[in-house]
């Protein structure tokens, strides 16, 4: 397991390093709080998608050039030697950790960078991309390590966790950079649970872990625009809009017009 580690942490731990190296001044992103305000995050610059790209290739080699899926056979071969029994399903429930710590530092007063509305509006435009893109593994149709079916690539939990991860950083990482430590440390521990529970090779998780990046860091990047463009004034001057709301318990859409 060591060693699945170390690597994995080799491949991701990168991401965090590279963000907080990047430390910029600048307005904030969704135009949602104060010009003053200090970000670690400037998903504006092309140099923040370098490390999930590289990831999601490094997934996508895997299928053409031979050492890259010797490594998966290779860690294959240590967990049936090493762990032939291990139970992955905590990691069903550790992937969703990062993104519930978001709500739960909320709840006792540690505000992050959006509102309840915004924030959740943010993670399900986020899972929604994420969607999509999972849906590849109807098109690489790579078997699982175990052999029940054809879906292996990319791993869907990896990317889900990984997706948590950055928006726990995006949300947290101007009040302290271990926020995102912590979040990708979460997810991390996720991609070794589905490599020991022989869910997927190694190259589908660390494939999964560069689309979950991705698909947050283009959430922030494309809502501003899908917010703008559901509140507007006309020529008149009269405001309208349209927002997701979240009362008593249930979802809803709000929509208002200035008389």
């Amino acid at each position: 397991m060591k060693k699945i580690i170390l690597a994995l942490l080799c491949a991701l731990t990168v991401k965090a390093n590279a963000q907080n190296t990047d430390t910029t001044k600048s307005a904030d992103t969704l135009a949602l709080k104060s010009n003053k305000t200090k970000h670690v995050y400037d998903d504006s610059k092309p140099g923040t998608y370098i490390v999930p790209a590289v990831l999601v290739g490094y997934g996508v080699l895997s299928f053409v050039i031979k050492p890259i899926r010797n490594v998966d056979y290779y860690f294959r071969a240590e967990v049936e030697q090493n762990a032939p029994n291990f139970n992955s399903k905590p990691g069903d429930y550790l992937q969703l950790a990062p993104a519930a710590l978001v709500y739960g530092l909320n709840l006792v007063g540690i505000k992050g960078k959006h509102g309840f509305v915004d924030r959740t509006a943010l993670l399900a435009l986020s899972g929604g991309i994420l969607t999509i893109a999972d849906g590849t593994k109807f098109l690489a149709k790579r078997t699982r390590p175990y052999g029940t079916d054809p879906l292996s690539f990319p791993s869907g939990h990896t990317g889900a966790a990984f997706l948590a991860a950055e928006f726990l950083a995006q949300e947290y990482s101007d009040k302290s950079p271990w926020y995102g430590v912590l979040g990708y440390t979460v997810a991390t521990s996720t991609a070794v649970m589905r490599v020991y529970g022989k869910a997927h090779w190694f190259s589908d998780c660390v494939a999964g872990a560069g689309l979950g990046m991705l698909s947050a860091k283009l959430a922030y990047v494309v809502y501003p625009s899908i917010r703008k463009a559901l509140s507007h004034k006309d020529k008149q001057g009269r405001s309208t809009s349209i927002m997701p709301t979240y009362e008593y318990g249930a979802p809803g859409v709000a929509f208002a017009m200035q008389l």
